[in-house]
């Protein structure tokens, strides 16, 4: 088994795995969103009760970013994501299993908590990658991510639709285990990088957070992108369903596919960011994603308007993400784990955000109304970057 040492670079083979490692982890999110009504009809419940799987999931990612992640800087991180892949197996097969919805919610609150495993994949790229690969490599983890979560609801609503929603978790129990197996295989172990215990981890955040006001920089502008980049997703079954689509679920999950393009099209941007730095991508990642809702607004009741707004869109946040991302940690690798879990966190904030001020924005205007709040996050994000930017 290979010796990780910090900016002594990675062998390419571990790269990949942690890519395809982290997009199908990060898919066990996502699954159940096109399942949402099979499982309704199943146990007989209302919209509202069925929907909470989705959002319940969610506060489980949340709680595993805030509390899990930071561990990565106090305890092997190797057995974390062990343990976090064997948990995500089980809580996958309880809910294919699942007798009743309550047992549903339950098991998808675990199965959220321990599907945050990309996130600790993105700081090992960003720790221990040769200083003229890190960026780059980081890119590599995070296009595996984005793809995970783009094809999740296509392959959950094909499966859903030929063998029924349980069979999908089922699978994805499966896939889990097959995760583990390689990682027991491949993952080397790594040294922490605090000396103390839990209670003092937590603490240091927040001494993070207070000292270094280029991570707050980072985490709050790339959170705009990601909340302009959600709101695409909030509202598009709505705009689907209408004139002049009239669309079920499945197309959502085909213009899924234009979101992958984007992610592919964007993977080897991080290359570029020590040339041209963090400001300047974030404020062109910005420039894009208003470009793509521009196209949204007035090309958007076509499907080809629609692919094309939502791969711009995507390669945009790509930028954001990416330069931000990979800048907070770069600030502080010793303290890699606990600094991501800063910027997940206002990360994962901002696309909440996001996806209420969709909804309030199609309550108000409809599609028009969403176009306005997508292009007004990212608008806020471009105005942060222009006015920081002296200060990079």
């Amino acid at each position: 088994m290979i010796k990780l040492e910090e900016n002594k670079g990675i062998p390419r083979y571990l790269i990949l795995m942690m890519a395809i490692l982290a997009g199908v982890s990060v898919a066990n999110l996502y699954y159940n969103q096109p399942l949402l009504e099979l499982i309704r009809m199943d146990f007989s419940v209302t919209e509202v009760q069925a929907n909470l799987i989705s959002v319940i999931t969610q506060i489980g990612y949340a709680t595993g970013l805030f509390l899990i992640i930071p561990m990565g800087d106090l305890y092997s991180r190797r057995v974390i994501i062990l343990i976090s892949m064997l948990s995500a197996a089980l809580a996958s097969a309880i809910i294919g299993f699942a007798p009743s919805l309550i047992l549903v919610w339950i098991a998808s609150y675990f199965l959220g908590v321990c599907s945050v495993i990309p996130q600790l994949f993105i700081p090992i790229a960003g720790q221990f990658s040769s200083p003229e690969n890190k960026a780059r490599n980081m890119g590599y983890v995070l296009s595996g991510l984005l793809i995970g979560i783009l094809t999740a609801r296509v392959v959950s609503g094909y499966v859903g639709n030929w063998l029924g929603w349980r069979a999908m978790f089922f699978i994805a129990s499966a896939v889990m285990i097959i995760s583990c197996l390689i990682s027991v295989r491949v993952m080397p172990d790594m040294k922490s990088n605090f000396q103390g215990n839990y209670r003092s981890l937590m603490r240091s955040i927040l001494k993070i957070i207070a000292a270094h006001p280029n991570i707050r920089l980072n985490s709050v502008r790339a959170a705009f992108g990601f909340g302009s980049m959600l709101a695409v997703w909030s509202c598009l079954a709505f705009h689907l369903g209408q004139a002049p689509f009239y669309a079920g679920s499945n197309m959502v999950g085909m213009l899924g596919l234009c979101g992958i393009l984007g992610a592919v099209a964007a993977s080897g941007i991080g290359k570029y960011i020590p040339q041209y730095g963090i400001g300047k991508f974030s404020i062109t990642g910005a420039i894009i994603q208003i470009t793509g809702w521009v196209i949204a607004f007035f090309f958007g009741n076509s499907y080809s308007g629609l692919a094309i707004s939502i791969v711009i869109i995507d390669v945009g946040l790509q930028c954001q993400q990416l330069s931000n991302q990979s800048g907070c940690i770069q600030e502080i690798p010793q303290a890699s784990n606990r600094v991501n879990t800063i910027f997940m966190t206002t990360y994962f904030i901002g696309g909440s955000l996001g996806t209420f001020l969709a909804g309030w924005g199609w309550k108000l205007a409809e599609w028009t109304g969403v176009c306005a709040m997508g292009a007004g996050m990212a608008v806020i994000s471009l105005v942060i970057s222009l006015t920081s930017l002296h200060k990079e």
